[in-house]
This record gives structure tokens, C-alpha cells and sequence, in this order.
């Protein structure tokens, strides 16, 4: 990858490419998952340890000799009564599916994952007898030119019991072109036990391509694109372009949902019935009531947003907002940390942070709540029908009062009575009658 991070640590969707891995094998009910770790390996430990997940455990292959001499490392701690299936970090794109198939195959004793491709070259071939049995698998570089015709390839995936595996595997010699130990004569050994060997199709060559470069990395990333997209639509989904859409976490739709182009879904969002997103905007662990309207470039991080606001255009809701229903939070507005009633409104121009807002409030364009003394965060008061004017300073710790009026250009560091203006602005403004207009020399 040319890269400071391990290869199953890049991302394809908004997650690792491992965590794709772990999270499928768990659908397709994998109760238990040792982890080879070779290169970056403390990094990938740091990785295991913020998932905080007791079915997995790792070991690390301090010596690269090949794929059996991975698997080999893991076998200590596997029971000999389970039954063993390999997988790969680098293959995120493999479906719950497709393993519970290549699983239920391996009922006879074992059972490998193929594809037939039209270009296999690379790939070690599956090979078989006269009456279709595996015999076997031959890696490229130690195939015959009728060998490497063989369009049957082998994915690496596999299951068998553990029992026969770690004898197997102990068999296992590095008499080839690499001086490895390739988990590929594992098939040999077994055919020649006279143990029957199944094969399971995957659904497609996309399923099981592995990513070795940036290159590969892009192409699996549109994949998942692709069949996400594919699959929201199905839900219900209406996206203006389905190639302009990117999904980096899991999104929740409710009906007669619209989302245009070039947004952004990160994390867990949630978007209920009616929910529209305007263009280019980017939504990171949201929920997002019924009949909203998310107006363009805005950006909503770690906020909760009621029914039938309007956000944006160019809004931004940063960690720790919650808005009630109806609320409008216009164009080039910051929230930061602030609860927001029923009804208010702060249309454009303002900072809002570490505030309780009330209900049918209008904060006007230019207002700042001072929240931080450089050293502290303050919480700003704003009761119910208060009327913040435009420009004005709310100096936190303040309170501003039920149906209060805060006049333009106030800078309040008091707290505000109810149902009263509220004013504090200079008062010694002059016209100055000998005042020339400067010029450019």
C-alpha cells in the first residue's frame, strides 16, 4: 500500500477493511476469531481494542513464511471439536451469505470458495479429476502451461474441522518456487485422506478481490458504493445520482426520502419519513425527524434535529445540538453543544455554543453567545419568546429572560428580565463635520 498504516486498517465505506471482515463473519454466525497479525501489528491491536470485543483474539506471525504458517499460528488456541474457516483481512467485500454456503458445505468435511475468472492470472488453480472431484490446488508460479489455463481459481477462503487442519497443516511442506508453506496443500493432503472436498461459487469476482494497492483499495470502495446505493434503493431511497453519493457508516431511511448529489453519510444516521438533503452536505452520526429540509452544504455532526426544521444552506451543528420541531437554523449559522425549543429560529450569521435555548425564540444575524474565557465554557440562558437583536454579545454565564428584547448591538453580561429591553450599546455618537474622505496617493 505504500503506507504508514496496515493494509486492513485502510477503509472502504468509512470502516476497516478488517472490521468489514469481523462484522461479516459475525452475521454469518461465526462465534470465535483469531487474528494472524504480521506487519503494523501493534497498530492493528490498538484498532482490536477500542471494538472491546471478547470473541477475538490475536497472534502474531513473527516470521512471514507463508499462508499454512499463518494459520498454523492460531491453531493452539482453536478447540479440536470446531470447525475452522479462513479468512482474510484484505477481502472486505466477502457476504454473510456466501460463507453461511461455503459453512453448510463443509457438513462432508470440507469445502473451498472458487470463482471462475476470465483472466485468472496470478491466482492458484483449483484442479480436478476426470470425474470433477477436487484433487487440489496449484499456485502460478509452480503450474504447467495447461495448469495456468484453468480459469477455476481458488479464493483462499475455506472451512474444515479443526482436528483434521492442525494435522493437516503440520504435513505441510515448502518444496516450491517460494520456499513457502502454502495453505493451498492443505486440499492435497485432504484429497489424498480421501476426504470430500466441496466447492462453493462465489456470487461474483467482486466479492472475493482482494486489495493490495490504492488502486485496488478505490475500485472495492465503489463496489460497496454501488451495492449500498443499490440496496437503499430498494428500501425506498431516492438519491438525484447514485454515483455522487457516498455511505461511510449505516443510514436509516424512512419513506419519501430525497438526498441529492454529492452527499456525505458518515457514522449512524438516521433520516425519518420526508427527509430531504440538499447538495454536498455531510451528515455524521445524526437522526433527523420527519419532513425536515437539510438545505445545501451544510454539515450536522453528532446532532439530534426534530420534525419539519430547515437547516442550511450552509448551516453547521456541531457535536452536542439538539433542535425541537420547526426550528430554522439559516445560512452560516454555528451550534455547538446547544438545546434548541420549538419554534426558534436563528436565520443567519450567528454563534450559538454551550446555550439552552427556548422555545419561539428569534436570535438575530451577527449574535454571539460568549461561551469561553480561555480558559472555561459558560452556559447562556435564552428563555421562551425572547428576542435576541442583530449583533448583539451574550457574555456567558448570562441568563436572558422569558419574552425579553435584546436590543441591536447589545453586549449583555447580565442576566436580562423577563418581558423588558434589555440595552447596552455606546451612547457618545458623533458626526464630525471636518472629516475629508481619504484617497490614494
Amino acid at each position: 500500500m505504500k503506507s504508514l498504516r496496515p493494509k486492513v486498517l485502510h477503509a472502504v465505506g468509512g470502516k476497516p477493511m478488517l472490521g468489514h471482515v469481523l462484522d461479516t463473519a459475525a452475521a454469518a454466525g461465526i462465534r470465535q476469531a483469531h487474528l494472524v497479525l504480521g506487519h503494523g501489528a501493534d497498530q492493528v491491536q490498538d484498532w482490536l481494542a477500542t471494538r472491546a470485543d471478547d470473541a477475538l483474539k490475536s497472534v502474531i506471525q513473527r516470521q512471514q513464511l507463508g499462508t499454512a504458517h499463518a494459520v498454523l499460528q492460531a491453531m493452539p488456541d482453536v478447540p479440536d471439536t470446531a470447525l475452522v474457516i479462513v479468512l482474510y483481512g484484505d477481502v472486505p467485500l466477502i457476504s454473510a451469505a456466501t460463507l453461511e454456503a461455503l459453512i453448510e458445505a463443509a457438513a462432508d468435511g470440507f469445502a473451498l470458495l472458487t470463482v471462475t475468472l476470465d483472466e485468472p492470472r496470478g491466482y492458484g488453480r483449483i484442479l480436478r479429476d476426470g470425474a470433477g472431484r477436487v484433487t487440489g490446488i496449484v499456485e502460478e508460479n509452480d503450474a504447467t502451461a495447461e495448469q495456468r489455463a484453468i480459469r477455476e481459481i481458488n479464493t483462499g477462503l475455506m472451512v474444515a474441522p479443526a482436528r483434521r487442519l492442525k494435522r493437516w497443516l503440520s504435513h505441510v511442506g515448502n518444496n516450491n518456487a517460494k520456499r513457502e508453506y502454502y495453505l493451498t496443500d492443505v486440499v492435497g493432503l485432504a484429497a489424498r485422506d480421501g476426504v470430500s472436498i466441496r466447492t462453493v461459487s462465489a456470487a461474483s469476482p467482486e466479492e472475493v478481490e482482494g486489495v493490495n494497492d490504492m488502486l485496488q483499495l478505490a475500485r472495492a470502495e465503489r463496489v460497496f458504493q454501488r451495492r449500498e446505493v443499490q440496496r437503499l434503493q430498494r428500501d425506498g431511497l431516492y438519491l438525484a445520482d447514485p454515483s455522487r453519493f457516498d455511505l461511510r457508516g449505516a443510514l436509516t431511511i424512512g419513506r419519501d426520502v430525497r438526498i441529492d448529489v454529492g452527499v456525505i453519510i458518515e457514522g449512524a444516521v438516521e433520516l425519518a419519513d420526508g427527509v430531504s438533503v440538499g447538495p454536498y452536505s455531510v451528515l455524521r452520526n445524526v437522526r433527523v425527524g420527519a419532513g425536515t429540509r437539510i438545505e445545501s452544504h451544510s454539515w450536522l455532526d453528532d446532532a439530534v434535529v426534530g420534525s419539519h426544521c430547515i437547516i442550511g444552506p450552509y448551516a453547521r451543528l456541531r457535536p452536542g445540538s439538539l433542535l425541537g420541531d420547526q426550528v430554522h437554523i439559516g445560512n452560516f449559522v454555528e451550534l455547538k453543544k446547544t438545546t434548541v425549543g420549538d419554534g426558534s429560529k436563528a436565520n443567519h450569521l450567528a454563534y450559538v455554543g454551550d446555550a439552552v435555548v427556548g422555545e419561539r425564540v428569534n436570535i438575530g444575524a451577527g449574535v454571539i453567545t460568549c461561551n469561553y474565557d480561555g480558559a472555561n465554557k459558560f452556559t447562556t440562558v435564552i428563555g421562551d419568546d425572547a428576542f435576541i437583536g442583530t449583533d448583539s454579545q451574550l457574555i456567558a454565564p448570562v441568563t436572558i429572560g422569558r419574552g425579553a428584547y435584546i436590543a441591536a448591538g447589545s453586549t449583555i453580561a447580565k442576566d436580562a428580565p423577563e418581558d423588558q429591553l434589555t440595552i447596552n450599546r455606546a451612547r457618545d455618537q458623533r458626526a464630525i463635520s471636518s472629516w475629508v474622505r481619504p484617497r490614494k496617493r
